[in-house]
């Protein structure tokens, strides 16, 4: 996701009001287009805010999908690493990069890490009366990611280091508290 720069209203009120004369005549201009710029800021930062979580919750639907696939017959569990690859090799042909075997294995350890029992408890998620376990690998309701986003606050880079950091689950607990306080 590109980054959103956050850009300063008082500036760009300037470099505005330096263009158009007109503005001068117009009392409490600088007023009104501060105000506007700061909203339409405030706006971009909770939609990349907003993608995030979302995007977050995907990985995390992604990866139980892998795993209930993989769990759906000791046969299938012998070729786990097979479905990797032919799931990296035909998203990434629709959808380009971000689906590596890699990643894909990371979206798997996101979903063994962060267990919907774990989900459930966020106190900020109102799941469905579906549960996430009952719903089957092929076409989630279009509500679920809206209320999964919920339980995914951080972006997924910092989920990753969480996982790849944290020697314990112990450890991640903490540390996972500590990035939602933003310490």
């Amino acid at each position: 996701m590109a980054k959103i720069e956050k850009q300063d209203p008082k500036k760009d009120i300037k470099k505005i009001s330096s263009k158009k004369k007109l503005t001068a005549v117009l009392k409490g201009y600088d007023g009104v287009l501060s105000g506007v710029l700061e909203l339409l800021d405030a706006a971009r930062r909770a939609s990349a805010r907003a993608v995030n979580s979302i995007m977050t919750a995907t990985y995390w639907e992604i990866g139980r999908r892998i795993v209930e696939f993989e769990q759906g017959g000791e046969k299938r569990t012998k070729y786990g690493e097979e479905l990797l690859i032919q799931l990296a090799e035909d998203l990434s042909s629709h959808f380009g990069r971000g689906f590596s075997r890699f990643n894909l294995g990371r979206f798997r350890m996101f979903y063994l890490t962060f267990s919907p029992e774990q989900i459930r408890a966020t106190a900020s998620l109102k799941l469905p009366s579906v549960a996430t376990n009952q719903i089957p690998a092929g076409k989630s309701p279009a509500f679920l990611l809206e209320n999964l986003a919920g339980a995914f606050p951080l972006p997924w880079s910092h989920y990753v280091l969480l996982m790849s950091s944290s020697r314990s689950p112990e450890a991640l607990s903490f540390y996972h508290t500590e990035a939602l306080r933003g310490g």
